[in-house]
Order: structure tokens, then C-alpha cells, then sequence
């Protein structure tokens, strides 16, 4: 039995070793961990948060609206009863999977578009960058809200489009801008010399060298459009659910000045600027590792 025992405890040290040698390697700042923590909190928020909310966020209570904080609605109730914790837990879930399926799609397009652009060169390059500068001349939010404007009850797949539409230019340029450099290593002029084609060199060659700078990319790109999804929301542009967190920042807008309701506001507001804080932390800190300028100064 004692076998046994030891064994688990050593298997489970050896698991906590690898993970501190990761740690150690990866050498994220302070601000980055914290930055990664306040992530971590958002994300399990929204995958569990619908799981352990109390209550439902559309369960209608006349008779307990506008209650303070207490032991049965941590975060007291909203104008019609519902419980502001439940909304709040099911407004991260919508909010995560808007961020991530913006997140993935934009760097998906982003990054086959700019390694074509870059590795092609000539009149391809050409066209898709004056296609890029076009959108980026657009004002973002605008073009965001044009799109979404056109249906009469947006959901989250129409969001996720609009964003979508002008959200892989930035993947696209940092793409292209790696590529320009990387198609002229030694090693991509080797495979181009034995044989190599164009497909099988930026697949095998050149994306994979594009890790750290679109992972850098993706996490700033993350606050940006958890920031975008909450404004839409809050214009009423949004997905048409009352829980959405830029929805409840506009309730709680309503109700600023109603004696004891005024914290209403603060809380939707807090935990959007939590997460878009969280990103950026942690996008300074990737950046800061993986930029060779950085390690060369630090050395």
C-alpha cells in the first residue's frame, strides 16, 4: 500500500517538475502570468459558468426586482428580478465563444492570406495588400455595424461575420511581414533546390515559423473584439439577449441613478475591462519574449 502511496506522490511531484521547467523556459513576466490568470478565470467562466449559475438568466421575478446583494443573489437582481450573477456567468459564455470563434477564423484566413501574399510576391502581393489597406482605411466599427445593421435580429453568427469581414487584415500584414523574411533562409532556399513546390514550402517551412508572432496577434486580437462584441451589444446591435455583457452595461446605464442600483453598471463594465486587461498583459508579456530585439537587449 505504501508502494502505491509513493508512487502517486512522485508521479504527481514529477507532473508539478515539468510544469515549473515550463514555466522557467517560457520566462513571462509578472504582468503576463497576471494576465494569463485573469484569462484563465474568463474562460472557465465561460465554459462552467452556465453550470453553476443559481438561476436562469431569463427566469422573470417582479415581486424580488431591484434587491441588494445577498446570501441568495450574490449580485442582487435587475429591474425585472433576474438573478445579475446568473446573467453574468451566461453572458461569458457567449462572449467566449464569440471571442474564440473570431479569434481562430481571423488568424485562419489572416495568416494563409498573408503567407500567399508574402511567399507569391509581384501583382498577387499587390492586390490582396491594397485590398488589406482598404479595410484597414475603414473605420472598423463602422463596417461592423453596417454589416450587422442589415439583418433585422443579429445573432451570434452574424456578429461573428461582421467581425470577421475586416478582423484578419492585421493577422494577414504580420503573416506577410514574416514570410518576406523567412522565404529568403537558407533552409527554404534548400527545399526550393531539391525540389520543394510553393504549397509544400509555406506548409512545411514557412507557417510554422509564424507561430509566435500571430500567437502575440491572437491574444491582443482577443480584448479587441470582446471590447467590439460588448459596444455592439450595448448599442443594441448585438445578439438579442438581454445577458449579453454589453447589454447589461446598458441596463445598468439606466439605472445609474436609482438610490442603492448604482453598482449595477460597474459590474458588466468591471469584467469587461478584467478580460481586455487580461489580454493585453499577456500579449506584452508574449511579445516581449518572443521579440528577438527583446532577448538580445535582456542578454
Amino acid at each position: 500500500m505504501s508502494d502505491v502511496i509513493d508512487a502517486s506522490r512522485v508521479g504527481r511531484m514529477s507532473r508539478v517538475g515539468r510544469m515549473r521547467r515550463w514555466a522557467a523556459r517560457l520566462r513571462l513576466s509578472p504582468s503576463a502570468y497576471a494576465g494569463a490568470a485573469m484569462l484563465l478565470v474568463f474562460v472557465l467562466a465561460g465554459l462552467l459558468g452556465p453550470y453553476l449559475a443559481p438561476y436562469s438568466p431569463e427566469a422573470i421575478d417582479l415581486e424580488g426586482s431591484f434587491l441588494s446583494p445577498s446570501a441568495a443573489h450574490w449580485l442582487g437582481t435587475d429591474q425585472h428580478g433576474i438573478d445579475v450573477l446568473s446573467q453574468l456567468l451566461h453572458g461569458a459564455r457567449i462572449a467566449l465563444v464569440i471571442s474564440m470563434s473570431v479569434v481562430f477564423i481571423c488568424a485562419l484566413v489572416g495568416v494563409i492570406i498573408g503567407v500567399v501574399a508574402g511567399y507569391a510576391g509581384g501583382a498577387v502581393d499587390e492586390v490582396i495588400m491594397r485590398v488589406v489597406d482598404v479595410l484597414m482605411a475603414f473605420p472598423g466599427i463602422l463596417l461592423n455595424i453596417t454589416i450587422v445593421a442589415t439583418v433585422a435580429e443579429p445573432g451570434v453568427g452574424v456578429l461573428v461575420l461582421a467581425l470577421v469581414v475586416n478582423g484578419w487584415v492585421g493577422y494577414a500584414r504580420v503573416a506577410r511581414g514574416q514570410v518576406l523574411s523567412l522565404r529568403e533562409r537558407e533552409y527554404v532556399i534548400a527545399a526550393r533546390a531539391v525540389g520543394a513546390g510553393p504549397a509544400r514550402i509555406m506548409r512545411r517551412h514557412i507557417a510554422p515559423n509564424l507561430l509566435s508572432p500571430i500567437m502575440v496577434q491572437m491574444t491582443f486580437g482577443f480584448g479587441s473584439v470582446i471590447l467590439i462584441e460588448a459596444s455592439l451589444s450595448f448599442l443594441g446591435l448585438g445578439p438579442q439577449l438581454d445577458y449579453t455583457w454589453g447589454a447589461l452595461l446598458d441596463q445598468g446605464t439606466t439605472f445609474l441613478w436609482k438610490p442603492g442600483f448604482e453598482y449595477f453598471c460597474i459590474i458588466p463594465g468591471a469584467a469587461i475591462m478584467l478580460v481586455v486587461l487580461g489580454a493585453n498583459l499577456l500579449g506584452d508579456g508574449l511579445r516581449d519574449r518572443f521579440d528577438p530585439r527583446h532577448n538580445q537587449q535582456r542578454s
